[in-house]
Formats: structure tokens, C-alpha cells, sequence
């Protein structure tokens, strides 16, 4: 399992993860935690769903979220680079997008999702378009989450 594999990397570095989720609602902290051990490891997620929440929890730009909207690079990047800093983790993910079925517009369409992967000298965040049901989407960016830490963490 993947999530294994991430939690055995991150151990055996005496390395911390934190996440942000917006559209994933606690799934990728979920299927963190569904490994034996994971405190280890996993300091902490925050469920920034709202635009507030990403300001006040997580440092979020005001002005980023007006300017670009909550789903976008920028705000990507800023959630996983905040969710870092207040948990003081080695690594930290952000996540946020449009699962559906409502909430898309012409340019911001259903399954459109930036994951972003912050380390303490790099950040790098992906946008990504996904198929299917709300879960199936949800699934996906999750899935995807992971698999972006796995090849942070690969990397010298």
C-alpha cells in the first residue's frame, strides 16, 4: 500500500508530514492514519473548506483567493506551505478542488484539483483532472497526494 511505503520513507528519515485538504475532507489524513504506527510520522491535518479557514488557519492570501479563486495553484501551494509552518513538519500537502458535481464553472470544471507538495526546499504542485463521482474524485486526488510525496521524497 502506498501509504506504507510513505510512512516506512518518512521513519526511517525521522521525517514529519502535515496535510491541508479542502475537496478531499480528511481522506488523505484518513488513509494516513489507517497505517499502524503513522504517529510516527503524521503530526496533523487541517479541513480548511472554507475560503476563512484557509486564511485563518492556514496563512492563505486574501488577495490569492480573490484574485485567483480557492481552486488554483497558487492557493495550493500557500496550504501546503501553511499547514508545514503551524505544524512545524518536515513535509506538508495541500489539496484543493472542485469533487462535483456542482461548484465548476466554464474554467474551473468538475475534477479540476492542485495538489502541492511542500519540503523545506521545494515546493511543487500539480494540477489535475479527474473523472468520475464525487467520491471517485476525492479518491483520485488522494491517491495522487500521495503518490507526489512518495516522488518528493525520492528526490536527493
Amino acid at each position: 500500500m502506498l501509504a506504507d511505503e510513505i510512512g516506512v520513507m518518512l521513519r526511517s528519515r525521522s521525517e514529519t508530514l502535515a496535510v491541508a485538504e479542502s475537496c478531499t475532507g480528511g481522506g488523505l489524513g484518513d488513509t494516513i492514519t489507517e497505517v499502524a504506527g503513522s504517529s510516527d510520522y503524521f503530526l496533523g491535518g487541517v479541513i480548511s473548506y472554507s475560503n476563512q479557514a484557509k486564511v485563518d488557519l492556514l496563512g492563505v492570501s486574501e488577495r490569492v483567493l480573490e484574485d485567483e479563486g480557492a481552486v488554483s495553484e497558487k492557493v495550493a501551494i500557500q496550504m501546503a506551505e501553511g499547514v508545514m509552518k503551524r505544524f512545524k513538519s518536515t513535509h506538508g500537502i495541500g489539496i484543493t478542488g472542485i469533487a462535483g458535481p456542482s461548484g465548476a464553472t466554464r474554467k474551473k470544471p468538475v475534477g479540476l484539483v492542485y495538489i502541492a507538495v511542500s519540503s523545506k526546499n521545494r515546493t511543487v504542485c500539480e494540477e489535475y483532472h479527474f473523472d468520475g463521482s464525487r467520491s471517485e474524485v476525492k479518491d483520485q486526488a488522494t491517491t495522487a497526494a500521495l503518490e507526489m510525496l512518495r516522488s518528493a521524497l525520492q528526490k536527493p
